[in-house]
Formats: structure tokens, C-alpha cells, sequence
């Protein structure tokens, strides 16, 4: 495994984590201070961190005793130390306070990385969803057919 694989691996692995136990702070820590988020949701972009922590924290706090666990599937990554890009398909599966599957979602996101501060973080963040021909409803579950 590459240093850049390894760096991203620490970040996906903190993503997870952050999200999980709904530590804002330790996922806008992820995040370069100028990052813009084209989020799937609502809103057309974030500039910022401070747009982007109203965000999270409004979906993190909204979710009462449930939680989300994250899993990436079919990640690649390409760049160097310094600059990365990362792109997978996302599943954000919402679970009970015993742990127990309540629902899914997948998203296609991507992230752009740079170093800041000797450290890798997203400066760029993409997440989207195939808009359906028929219904034009975004699809936010794969087939087997589309892997």
C-alpha cells in the first residue's frame, strides 16, 4: 500500500468515525478551512467550513439515538503527498440505538485533497446520485446490474 493509500485510508477510516459518534469537530477537522461541498441534498453548494458545519451539525444532531455507519465500496485513489483525489460509492446505513438496520442510502462521492498544515484534508468534497430517466428521481441504491 502507497503513502498516499494509507494517508486516505486514515481519512476514511476518521470519516467513519466522526460520523458514527456524531463528533462534528473531529469531522470538520478532515476538512480544509476553504473547502466548498456539492452536496446531494438541498442546497446547490457550501463555501466553507463554517457553511459546511451548520450542515452537518443540523444532519448529525437531527438523528436523535440513531446513528450512521458509513462504508465505502469500489474506492480509488490517485495523486501524491501533497494532492489526491478520491472517489467511491458511499452507503450511509442508519441504525438504532441497539445497532439494528433501519435504512440505506448510496451516493457517488468524490473528494479533492491537498496538504494543509502537514496534513492531508478534503478542499473539495462531491456527492451525487443518478437522476432517473423515467421518473427523473435521483437513485440512491444500486442494482446489481450498475456495479
Amino acid at each position: 500500500m502507497s503513502d498516499i493509500d494509507k494517508s486516505i485510508a486514515r481519512i476514511v477510516e476518521s470519516y467513519k468515525a466522526a460520523v458514527f459518534a456524531k463528533d462534528v469537530p473531529a469531522l470538520m477537522r478532515l476538512y480544509d478551512p476553504a473547502v466548498r461541498v456539492f452536496d446531494a441534498w438541498g442546497v446547490w453548494s457550501y463555501e466553507g467550513i463554517e457553511a459546511w458545519q451548520r450542515t452537518a451539525e443540523g444532519w448529525l444532531h437531527s438523528l436523535g439515538t440513531e446513528r450512521v455507519k458509513v462504508s465505502f465500496d469500489e474506492a480509488r485513489t490517485v495523486g501524491s503527498p501533497d494532492f489526491a483525489l478520491h472517489s467511491a460509492i458511499v452507503t450511509y446505513a442508519g441504525v438504532d440505538a441497539d445497532g439494528q438496520p433501519l435504512r440505506a442510502m448510496q451516493n457517488r462521492l468524490t473528494w479533492v485533497l491537498r496538504t494543509s498544515g502537514h496534513v492531508l484534508r478534503i478542499v473539495h468534497e462531491h456527492t451525487s446520485a443518478p437522476i432517473g430517466f423515467e421518473d427523473s428521481k435521483a437513485i440512491l441504491q444500486r442494482d446489481a446490474a450498475s456495479k
